[in-house]
């Protein structure tokens, strides 16, 4: 699954974020929940699921 920031940033699941220190398969279920946009900053009740 896909979850996308107001921002335009994207976190695929499948990807994760490796770049940020999420390894692929991560659920965004799974990610800390004051995890943040690395672009924006804003948290993950802003995302919006694909």
């Amino acid at each position: 699954m896909k979850f996308t920031c107001p921002c335009g940033y994207v976190y695929d699941e499948v990807m994760g974020d490796e770049e940020n220190g999420i390894a692929p398969g991560t659920k965004f279920s799974d990610l800390p929940e004051d995890w943040t946009c690395p672009i924006c900053g804003l948290g993950k009740d802003a995302f919006e699921q694909e």
